[in-house]
């Protein structure tokens, strides 16, 4: 009995230590990796240049410090949200990448709030819609003098074509 009590004993303190282990590892690779030197691999891990990141990196440095000295870097934070933006994996993936090395519940902790501080302090001023009739026509001739010509367009999301089904009743009050 008193066996048993010791083998389950040693096997929570040696599980401890592996995640103690763990944990000083991650520590490690968070100060060691600087994603900012790569090149082409940057844009195709986030999907972003690193120029627009380091703004945004300095846009919300004010809202992401920490106040301990073990807390993750605001650099860390917006990369490893970024990172879950750009491929819609799951968090925990996200965490084992080379260059992020953070635990699942790091990640969420980042995702959460580097969401919070770009919708409360920068979202409005990036991201806007053309509301009234002439900035509705300037976005409009935007789209259709483009490269690629988008007739009709007013906006896009992500390069991404949405279809959206016109109002059968005041359809006119749109233009």
């Amino acid at each position: 009995m008193a066996d048993a009590y010791l083998a389950a004993h040693i096997l929570d303190f040696e599980n401890r230590i592996q995640r103690l282990e763990q944990r000083a590892d991650r520590q490690v690779l968070r100060e060691i990796e600087e994603p900012f030197d790569l090149t082409v691999e940057f844009r195709e891990l986030y999907r972003l240049t690193p120029e627009l990141i380091s703004d945004l990196v300095d846009v919300l440095a004010p809202h992401l410090m920490h106040t301990r000295i073990t807390g993750l870097s605001v650099e860390k934070q917006v990369l490893s949200a970024i990172r879950l933006y750009a491929t819609g994996y799951y968090q925990r993936p996200v965490g084992e990448q080379w260059d992020i090395s953070m635990s699942q519940s790091s990640i969420s902790r980042c995702i959460h709030r580097v969401t919070d501080a770009i919708n409360e302090n920068i979202f409005r001023q990036w991201v806007q819609f053309p509301m009234t009739p002439e900035a509705r026509q300037l976005a409009r001739e935007q789209f259709q003098n483009a490269r690629q010509p988008f007739e009709g367009a007013i906006g896009a999301i992500d390069c991404t074509h949405m279809a959206i089904l016109a109002p059968r009743e005041h359809e006119g009050k749109l233009t």
